[in-house]
């Protein structure tokens, strides 16, 4: 997977970079494709926003099913682990409905054989 950062009125880190991509590279372990993961980075300078002033939206591109998730907070950090957090649930619901399960009971087992 290709991680994209781009950045608007935010200085990042030094080891924000390190940080985003373990925790983006996890999300392959559900087995859902994934080409592209772009991480937009935004600081609202406004001091009305106050808390939420800083926002993190992550986007998927590519081959696999297109998502995105969204996270706001007082430091780019916590923003970005509720936008994990938030696209982690929708890769595992997808995850889940492509699951192949055999719905069968042991009595359609014994009456089929």
């Amino acid at each position: 997977m290709q991680i994209v950062f781009h950045s608007r009125n935010a200085n990042l880190a030094e080891d924000f970079r390190g940080i985003a991509q373990e925790k983006l590279e996890s999300l392959e372990r559900f087995g859902v494709r994934l080409d592209e993961m772009k991480v937009e980075i935004k600081h609202e300078v406004n001091p009305h926003h106050g808390k939420n002033s800083h926002s993190v939206v992550l986007t998927t591109h590519g081959s696999g099913p297109f998502m995105r998730a969204e996270g706001e907070a007082f430091n780019d950090l916590a923003a970005f682990d509720k936008a994990v957090e938030a696209i982690e649930l929708q890769i595992r619901k997808i995850h889940e409905r492509e699951k192949d399960v055999a719905r069968e009971t042991l009595r359609q087992k014994s009456v089929n054989e």
